[in-house]
Formats: structure tokens, C-alpha cells, sequence
């Protein structure tokens, strides 16, 4: 399918928001290890609620592509409209590369996932033993390694493999078909589906300790100097 105008809109934008958002995580990060500053929560706060719509976004994808297959499960792989278009707009990048769009959106998506629980992360760096690091932490790995595998999916196209290589396409050894297309929908479902309730979670956690996650971004004074010599 061409892209139209606004695919390639929509795909600029998309790169550009996940583009955005790891730079404010980078930023935040480094500006959090310094003395207490006020800005890196409301950042972080930012950081994690665009992470919040990014994955809002991305899941229910997933669930539509499964819902469809509930009702086709012999047929390829559904996209919605929305994410054809922008699968469409990012096929430019590598338009001689089958699929690379597709892959290219999911990538991008889990990355913006990616970046609202290292926006969790930030922000409770210095509230460590808090349930909501415990959780941002387990999503952190999970997604991480989620993550990696659409890296992978993604490059595999890229480099000029005829099909996507990764877990979920047993490694390019399996042909196109119903058992493949099955696999892989439920794969990716599930992976989201578990990574949305850690995020959910993490997100529930903060939400119930925010006095205390805010709290460490509140510069204490120092205490009065008494007359006793030291």
C-alpha cells in the first residue's frame, strides 16, 4: 500500500516523539544525579505520562490483532487502519525491505514503552526500597528484553534476511502460514498484555507513594550550626 501524505506525517512524528522521549530520559538521568532539582520530577512526571499514551496506543494494536485473529485464525496478520498507514510511512525508510515498515512500527512503540518505565526509574531513584522501583525495575527488564527482540526482528529485515528472525518467528525457520502467523500474534500479546499490568502497577505504586517519591526531591536545609566547637 502507497503512503499518503499523511502516513509519512504521521511516521515523522512518531520517530520524533520516541526520539524525544529517550532524550529527556537521558537528560533527566544525568540531571538526577546531581543535587536535589525540582525540574527532573515534573520531567519525569512528563516523561512517564507520554509513555503512559504511547503504550495505551501500542496494546490496543495487540489486542485488535488478536481480537481479529479470534475471528480469522487462518488469515495473515491484521493491522488497524492507523497502524497500517504508519507501517506505511516508515516502509519508506527501506522501501526494497518487505515488512520492514512493520517492524520499524513496533520497535518504535515498544520503545516509547521502553521510555515510560525508565521515566519510573528516574524518578524514584532516590526512593529505592519503594514498591514502585520493584515494579518499574521487573518492567524495565521485561520490556528491555521485549524491546531487543523487535531490535532484532527489525534489523534481520533490514541487513536483507528474506523473513523477520527472533523468538517469535522461530528464528526465521518456519514458512509463512497460519501456525507462524499464530505464534507470533500470541507472542506479542502476551508480552504486552503482562507488560501493561507491571506498568500498571509500577504506575498504582507511585501514585499511592508519591509523598514519599516527592518528598526526595525537596532540598533539605542544613542543620543549624550550634555554638559547640567541633
Amino acid at each position: 500500500m502507497p503512503a499518503s501524505g499523511w502516513d509519512t506525517a504521521g511516521a515523522v512524528l512518531l520517530v520524533l516523539w520516541a526520539v524525544a522521549m529517550w532524550t529527556a530520559v537521558g537528560v533527566l538521568a544525568l540531571a538526577n544525579r546531581r543535587p536535589v532539582r525540582r525540574w527532573v520530577y515534573r520531567g519525569s512526571v512528563a516523561v512517564i505520562g507520554l509513555g503512559v499514551l504511547g503504550q495505551l496506543g501500542h496494546v490496543q494494536e495487540h489486542v485488535a490483532q488478536a481480537g481479529y485473529w479470534l475471528g480469522h485464525p487462518n488469515s495473515p496478520a491484521w493491522m488497524t487502519p492507523w497502524g497500517a498507514g504508519l507501517a506505511a510511512g516508515l516502509q519508506q525508510v527501506l522501501p526494497g525491505r518487505p515488512t520492514f515498515g512493520m517492524e520499524l512500527l513496533h520497535l518504535t512503540g515498544n520503545f516509547l514503552f521502553l521510555a515510560g518505565l525508565a521515566g519510573v526509574m528516574v524518578i524514584t531513584r532516590h526512593a529505592a526500597r519503594t514498591r514502585t522501583r520493584r515494579w518499574a525495575k521487573m518492567g524495565v527488564w521485561m520490556q528491555g528484553l521485549h524491546g531487543l527482540e523487535h531490535l532484532v526482528l527489525t534489523l534481520s529485515i533490514g541487513f536483507g534476511a528474506p523473513r523477520a528472525i527472533g523468538l517469535s518467528t522461530f528464528f526465521g525457520l518456519v514458512d509463512p502460514g497460519p501456525g507462524l502467523t499464530t505464534y507470533r500474534v500470541w507472542w506479542h500479546f502476551v508480552a504486552n498484555v503482562v507488560g501493561s499490568i507491571i506498568f500498571g502497577l509500577a504506575l498504582y505504586h507511585l501514585w499511592r507513594e508519591r509523598r514519599e517519591v516527592r518528598a526526595t526531591f525537596v532540598l533539605r536545609p542544613l542543620p543549624a550550626v550550634t555554638g559547640r566547637a567541633a
